[in-house]
């Protein structure tokens, strides 16, 4: 495992190069990733919008920034994402400003079709499903892994699949209105709980 995430570590974005690489390749009219197609290209337009008006929007809480700066150990926050996940566009801008907050913490971005290994380390239900963050200490030992959607999201999805078997594209629009309503609140609550895990197992 360790020999996967070193390697993967080698090519890695920061948030503002993952922006950068959405933005330019959606100018050639492309997506990331291996497969190309309209309907992906179409996803990556909504995510690049949806991206810039959280980055400008996202408020990180008192409580958020006050748990993350008792991280006082390097960690590298490693996540795996592609720029037409409606997911990954939620999530990230808010990913990155909770790092943001203590500069002990590393945010690096690895494209999901480029890092396979990497990701069938780290499968959620036996599923490729992103963003998957995976929180790293100074020599690159796992602390603790999220997503691929905050809590509330993530049982949400768990009860309609219960329901109806399958998620469909009315739920998907319910999702985005919650994430829309919730503002990066849940994703904050699930942070400061790793946090605090991460914490007392150092202690």
């Amino acid at each position: 495992m360790k020999k996967i995430i070193k390697k993967s570590l080698e090519n890695v974005l920061s948030y503002r190069e993952y922006r950068d690489l959405v933005s330019n390749l959606l100018a050639e009219g492309k997506a990331t990733g291996v497969n190309q197609s309209e309907a992906l290209t179409n996803y990556s337009l909504l995510n690049d919008k949806r991206m810039k008006r959280l980055d400008k929007t996202i408020k990180i809480s008192e409580e958020t920034i006050t748990k993350m700066q008792e991280i006082n150990e390097p960690q590298t926050w490693l996540v795996l994402a592609e720029g037409w996940c409606g997911d990954a566009a939620q999530n990230l801008p808010v990913i990155n400003k909770i790092a943001e907050t203590n500069s002990l913490i590393n945010l690096k971005l690895a494209l999901r079709d480029e890092h396979e290994d990497l990701m069938n380390l780290f499968l959620t239900n036996g599923g490729k499903s992103i963003p998957k963050l995976i929180a790293l200490d100074k020599d690159n030992n796992v602390i603790n892994t999220w997503g691929p959607r905050p809590s509330e999201a993530t049982k949400m999805v768990a009860d309609y699949k219960a329901k109806h078997g399958v998620i469909d594209a009315p739920f998907k629009e319910g999702l985005q209105v919650w994430y829309n309503k919730n503002k990066g609140q849940n994703i904050q609550e699930d942070f400061i709980e790793l946090a605090t895990k991460s914490l007392a197992k150092e202690v």
